[in-house]
């Protein structure tokens, strides 16, 4: 197979600079603002993106520990397959999160958004609208989630260099 090559197209700025500083997830950000900003040579590609309330950062976890293939996610104390959580050490370590939007600067290439988990100067690897009559499967099975009795919100450095 042959080599897959991931430019960014810009870098996220949080105000979370450690692992233990990151929420779990954008749910439990508590209204965390951010910026993203996006390479002069993508700016283009912004056009109508305000027009969306929410947008999907894909992102690569800069700061994740190498992967291991079972790994004690945050919500659980036994060891599950990593591609059965979303912890951010994977073989390829890319991320993804929704966030709200809340402005678009298309000059300077700024996103100002909202609902930020991600690390402070986070490769941005791509940006796609959230849509909630695709996105949004409310009936769906989470899994060993739906078993677990860990209310974890904040994440540690179990994951993080």
């Amino acid at each position: 197979m042959e080599a897959i090559i991931i430019n960014p197209i810009g870098i996220i700025h949080t105000p979370h600079q450690l692992g233990s500083d990151a929420p779990i997830q954008p749910v439990y950000s508590e209204k965390a603002g951010g910026e993203v900003e996006v390479f002069d040579c993508y700016r283009e590609g912004l056009s109508d993106i305000s027009e969306f309330e929410r947008i999907w950062l894909i992102f690569w976890c800069h700061l994740a520990k190498p992967y291991r293939l079972k790994v004690i996610p945050y919500r659980d104390t036994v060891e599950r397959g990593v591609f059965a959580c979303r912890a951010p050490s994977r073989p390829n370590s890319i991320g993804l999160s929704v966030v709200k939007l809340l402005d678009v600067d298309y000059n300077r290439g700024i996103l100002t958004v909202e609902g930020v988990d991600m690390l402070d100067n986070t490769p941005l690897i791509d940006i796609k609208p959230y849509v909630p009559k695709f996105d949004s499967f409310q009936s769906s099975v989470s899994g060993w989630l739906e078993r677990s009795s860990s209310q974890t919100t904040k994440s540690d450095n179990r994951f993080c260099k």
